[in-house]
């Protein structure tokens, strides 16, 4: 009896979402109210599991301000994000594969000029990497005025929002392309590292028993005109989390091999010290419709 109450309810509330004006809405509450009354048929849930839920949905919301989205990072741990990423990137053969945005993106980052660091700090025991490259249309037509946005850890696995003691805007910053759709950056290697694990979606993880780390890489986001907007990563391809990233973001056509080069002449080419890192990197993208 309780099984046919039940699935009258869940069509009884369809029927009341029936009337909602915007179709695209009112096709996806239909759906999420379908999946949503399913699933708790389906474990049976309990009122006292359900409160479990929404508390930890709360706190969740609650540990978002200004610098933390934990709603992002929770939507990255269930691998929603990656899963929505790659359902609605639709990109064709060619061009740069599109990767998750994550949590610790923050707009209005300051611009660089051709060939400045991102690094604010002194560079210490830390090698300078410089990443060349250009930035392409579908056709290989070079793209000028392009906007290279980047964002990174610093070598402590920590981002500047995250790290009081770094600068602000540490490792941040947006580079345009000349006019031949050549863009120089200056940075340090990435290096792996955990995500936040103080708030619920760190308890998340360890009532799941999942490690919290991170492949290194490079966020990057490339703007230009008449092209549509690329989010993607940049994977060190000797990093040991690639294959078990914790945000399941990793794609075999983003990762890349950095050479490390000793020569003190083409160190000044670039306009750095040697040793130093090098990665040549085009990103390529499509037309906006």
């Amino acid at each position: 009896m309780n099984e046919v109450i039940a699935a009258d309810l869940t069509d009884i509330v369809l029927e009341r979402y029936s009337r909602t004006p915007d179709p695209r809405l009112r096709e996806i509450l239909s759906s999420l109210i379908r999946h949503l009354h399913d699933f708790a048929r389906d474990v049976n849930l309990t009122e006292d599991e359900w409160m479990v839920g929404i508390d930890f949905l709360t706190r969740t919301g609650q540990k978002c301000d200004d610098k933390r989205q934990e709603m992002i990072l929770l939507s990255d741990n269930l691998g929603l994000s990656a899963l929505v990423n790659t359902i609605s990137a639709n990109v064709p053969a060619g061009a740069t594969e599109t990767t998750v945005l994550g949590p610790f993106y923050v707009p209005s980052t300051p611009e660089r000029q051709w060939g400045e660091s991102v690094l604010l700090r002194p560079l210490g025991d830390d090698i300078p990497l410089i990443v060349h490259g250009r930035v392409l249309g579908p056709d290989g037509e070079h793209i000028p005025d392009a906007t290279i946005e980047i964002w990174q850890t610093d070598s402590n696995g920590m981002y500047d929002i995250q790290d009081p003691d770094q600068p602000e805007n540490n490792l941040r910053g947006h580079y345009r392309s000349r006019d031949d759709g050549q863009f120089l950056i200056t940075s340090i290697r990435p290096t792996s590292y955990p995500i936040p694990v103080d708030g619920p979606v760190g308890e998340l993880l360890n009532v799941t028993a999942r490690h919290p780390w991170r492949p290194a890489h490079i966020h990057a986001v490339i703007t230009a005109k008449g092209y549509n907007s690329l989010t993607t990563h940049l994977f060190d391809a000797e990093d040991e989390y690639l294959k078990e990233d914790v945000v399941f973001a990793v794609k075999e056509s983003l990762i890349r091999a950095f050479t490390r080069i000793e020569d003190p002449a083409e160190a000044a080419k670039w306009g750095t010290t040697a040793p130093f890192w090098f990665l040549e990197n085009d990103f390529h993208l499509t037309k906006a419709r």
